[in-house]
């Protein structure tokens, strides 16, 4: 089972890995990870577990 994105009120499923140089990484869904990673420096990996179709 897939863990939960950790943004707030998202209940939405982890699907990428965001490598952040000032702050813990994180696993967010899809959704958060497009707007998050246009942030500089923020770089997006995805998730092994997750099926990708």
């Amino acid at each position: 089972m897939t863990e939960p994105c950790t943004e707030n009120d998202c209940e939405r499923p982890a699907a990428v890995r965001l490598h952040i140089p000032w702050d813990e990484n994180r696993k967010v869904c899809t959704a958060h990870a497009r707007v998050l990673v246009q942030q500089k420096g923020i770089v997006a990996e995805p998730l092994e577990e997750v099926e990708w179709e």
